[in-house]
This record gives C-alpha cells, structure tokens and sequence, in this order.
C-alpha cells in the first residue's frame, strides 16, 4: 500500500522553523537513513560534528591526514581551527587562510615558472667539445656540481613527498609543498637536460653520490633526516617527536637547501659571469632562485612552529641544532676543497670557508639563534646580488626572460 506521509517529517525541527537549512538537513539525513538501511555497517546516521576530529582517547595528539572519514553536519572551518603541525582540522579545506604568506609564496612560484628545454646550451655544448676552451679544474667542477645536485634534489622531492607532507597540518603550506616537490623534480630534470646536451656519462653523473666521498658525505648526512621523518610508524603529538620533526626541518630547509647547495652555486654561477658554461649556469640560476624561495618557506614553517609550540625550543634543543649546523659547515668546506683543490676563476677553498660562515651566520639569526662565528664576511658580493635583486632580464644576458605573467622575477 502506498504511504503519503511525507518522508522528512521525522527528520525537521519542530513547528515554526522553516529555513532552507533546515530542510536541506533533513532531506540528507533521510538519505542517509535510507543508505543506512542497505549498508547498516558503512553508513552511521547524520549527525552534527565539530570542524575539527578529535584524537582517540589515550593516544597522541598526532595532527589529521586529510584522509579522515567526511563528517556529515560538522561545522564550518574557522581560522582559529588551524595549527601548523598537530592540528585535528578538516586539511581538504584551502580557505579560510590563516598563513597567507604560504599562500602568497605558492602564488610566487606559480608565476616564476619555467622550463630547462627554455635555455639555449649551443654555446656550452661547443665550449664543452673544445680541446682547449676549459682547464681540466673547470671541468671538475662542472661534472662534480652536476653530480652532486642531480641526486640531491631527488633527496629533498623524497623528503617532501614521503614525509614532511604528511606531518605539516596546514592545507595552504601543503598547497607549496606540492609546488616545491614539482620544483625539485623540476630541477633534476634541468640537470638530466645539462647531462644529456654536454654528452656526459649518465651513470658517471648520477652515481656519483655512491662514488666520491665528498658527495657521498653530504648524501649520506640528509638521508638520516629522510629517514627520521619517513618512518611510517613516526607520528607527532609529544615534545619529542615534535621536537624531531622540528630538527628534521630545519636539517633540510636550513642545511641542506640553504647551505649544502651554496658551494655549487657560487662555482657555477661564477663561470657564467665568465662567460664559460652560460646555458648550464643560467639553468643554475633558476635554481638558486627557486632554492631561496624554498628555504625562505622553510624558515617560515620552522619560525611558526616555534611561536606555537614555544616550549620545544628549549635550551639544549638550540645546543642541538648550533651543533648540527656547524658539522654541516664542516662537511661543506670538505666539499669545496674537494671540487676546488687548486685556486681558479678567482676563487679558492678558503674563500670558500669565509662565505659559508657568513652564510651560517644568517642562517642562525633567520631561526632566532646567535651566530656562531663572529666577524665572517662575504667574499662573493655578487652573490646577493644575484639573490635580492629583482631582474627582469636573465643575470647573464643570453636572453631576455619573462618570470612573471605580466612581472618580473620574484625571489621573495
């Protein structure tokens, strides 16, 4: 027999409320139990829900994955929800934005894109073939900087996309994270393009991080910290694991982008003020830019999370992280005497020493810590040069760039 009665009235709110809101409620949770009835155990019946999902009882405070179940009826996100690590939050929701410098920082990656098949290497590729056109030093360090940087960026992509994803709780860093992962990638791809259009030994290049012992050194150093942070069983929530995933942080946002990179950098950049390798150093100046937007994000993550957790930056913690930034400093001198064991284009290994101090310097007074090595100086000026000045035409003049829609190039 038919049955004429309506269906919702079970599910409205009582007499005298009549909203819209109230009628789309019920007509869901009708649907809902009318699921229910097919699928008893995979469907629970509507419910209103918090915005954020609470931790089981007597576990970690573990920040949510965004693969939570999708709660029917919880309240909208609002930006006090939010948290940058251990948040319980719905993470699939981008707005409303409570960091807007990550936002504004994706949006700047976004509109500095570019492409290594952009960049002419006919003049290198001559220079390369040539008998006499580079001293076996200058080769040395092209073949050592291509060899080292082309696995080192797989290293932070894993990094990025094994682990540090995963723990960061915030929707809008996440949304720089996957642009970062695409920059890396990004980036070994420009050196696979160098490798390719010079005629070097592919498995020379690549498994150089196996072969020589400087590069070796630094690999090997970063994949503890890759290792840390990927363990599947790792989670957050206690002053320790927090304080782990602070140090992993800042190993790969402050050692191994913001300075394990600085050696290379210098070298390569400074043959192409040379006009040696320009097609190659011009790839490398994309690079430093994309790597200073990258560590810039990554200071900023770390610094948030300081501010909101002030209690895992405690005395010994900072002991901690003074001691495993000056050892990489140590490893990063033993790599520019090992890429540079004879002076040449102006510069040696000792210089070298003065401007990774000086880069550490910055480095421990961009995370709130007192520098380490009083009276360093730069001895590369040219280098922040290349770094802070806004361009809008390529640092080396082989062609004119457009880094921007409608811009210029933004290294912010």
């Amino acid at each position: 027999m038919l049955n004429w009665d309506d269906p919702l009235a079970k599910f409205k709110q009582p007499a005298g409320t009549t909203n819209a809101d109230a009628e789309r409620y019920a007509r869901a949770a009708a649907a809902t139990e009318m699921l229910a009835r097919l699928e008893p155990e995979a469907v629970a019946p509507a419910k209103a829900m918090p915005a954020t999902t609470p931790a089981p009882q007597g576990a970690e405070q573990a920040g949510a994955t965004g693969l939570e179940q999708v709660e029917f009826g919880a309240r909208r996100l609002a930006v006090d929800d939010k948290m940058m690590i251990n948040c319980r939050a719905d993470l699939n929701q981008l707005v409303p934005f409570k960091y807007k410098w990550a936002w504004q920082k994706y949006l700047n990656a976004c509109a500095n894109h570019w492409m290594p098949q952009e960049i002419n290497m006919t003049a290198d590729i001559a220079l390369w073939k040539s008998r006499d056109g580079l001293t076996e030093d200058e080769r040395l360090i092209i073949k050592r900087n291509l060899g080292f940087f082309s696995t080192a960026d797989s290293l932070v992509a894993n990094n990025l996309v094994l682990a540090v994803y995963r723990l960061i709780t915030n929707p809008e860093c996440r949304q720089y994270l996957l642009r970062q992962a695409f920059e890396e990638a990004l980036h070994t791809h420009a050196y696979q393009y160098c490798v390719e259009s010079l005629g070097l030994d592919e498995a020379e290049i690549f498994n150089m991080y196996r072969e020589i012992p400087a590069v070796h050194d630094k690999a090997s150093w970063a994949m503890r910290f890759t290792e840390s942070l990927g363990d599947p069983t790792f989670r957050t929530g206690t002053p320790e694991a927090d304080q782990r995933l602070l140090r992993d942080l800042i190993a790969f946002y402050v050692v191994f982008e913001g300075i394990f990179f600085y050696v290379g950098f210098v070298q390569i950049l400074s043959m192409g003020r040379r006009n040696k390798m320009t097609g190659v150093a011009e790839q490398f100046q994309y690079i430093l830019r994309d790597e200073s937007m990258h560590m810039n994000f990554g200071i900023d993550v770390i610094n948030q999370i300081k501010v909101e957790n002030p209690h895992l930056w405690t005395e010994d913690f900072q002991h901690e992280i003074i001691n495993l930034i000056r050892d990489a400093i140590d490893f990063e001198i033993r790599y520019a005497r090992d890429t540079m064991p004879r002076g040449i284009l102006g510069l040696n290994a000792n210089m070298f020493e003065e401007y990774l101090q000086y880069i550490a310097n910055r480095r421990f007074a961009q995370i709130g810590l007192a520098e380490q090595y009083p009276g360093a100086s730069n001895p590369f000026p040219w280098m922040s040069e290349i770094i802070d000045l806004k361009k809008e035409k390529n640092f080396f003049e082989t062609r004119v760039t457009e880094y921007q829609t409608g811009g210029a190039l933004s290294w912010d």
